[in-house]
């Protein structure tokens, strides 16, 4: 079993997050994250998904998604040619007396303390996904109260595969 990260620009119409999520459920392919937001061109929506399977089957989610009318482009993001980030919000139980600890963690994971009250912070970590995992590792001494996560969002390195459509 692999795990890869397909990048899919979409037409941004309604009824395309059905399109590609029916295909999916319809050929019992697992999603293991899914991300989606408008681009910097209004008519378009790029989609992050991350699917396990073998490379049969990875080749078919790719073939498929290719089929689809709303799909403009897709790319697999690999590890070493592209970027790949995920945002996690931690609610935490946390007094007084926990507070300065949970600061210096959240530092070394260069996160943020966005919210605060007596008895709870949130906290915002992003990166890799090992990073977001590792920083949950080292709250196994606190009461998580509630997770939040974003998903898994990528784009390629450098210029070369850009798609212009004008």
């Amino acid at each position: 079993m692999r795990r890869q990260v397909i990048s899919i620009l979409v037409e941004n119409t309604s009824g395309v997050l059905s399109h590609v999520s029916g295909l999916f459920s319809r050929r019992g392919f697992n999603i293991d994250s899914f991300s989606a937001g408008v681009t910097a061109d209004p008519r378009f929506t790029r989609m992050t998904i991350v699917a396990t399977g073998d490379d049969l089957v990875l080749e078919q989610i790719e073939k498929q998604l290719a089929k689809l009318e709303d799909v403009v482009d897709i790319k697999i993001l690999e590890p070493g040619s592209s970027v790949q980030r995920e945002m996690m919000l931690v609610k935490i139980a946390a007094g007084k007396e926990d507070r300065q600890d949970i600061q210096t963690l959240t530092g070394i994971f260069h996160g943020k303390v966005v919210d605060m009250t007596q008895d709870s912070m949130v906290i915002e970590v992003t990166g890799h996904q090992d990073k977001l995992k590792s920083f949950l590792e080292n709250l196994v001494d606190y009461e998580i109260l509630e997770l939040a996560r974003t998903g898994l969002t990528g784009l390629t390195r450098g210029t070369k595969d850009v798609v212009i459509i004008e």
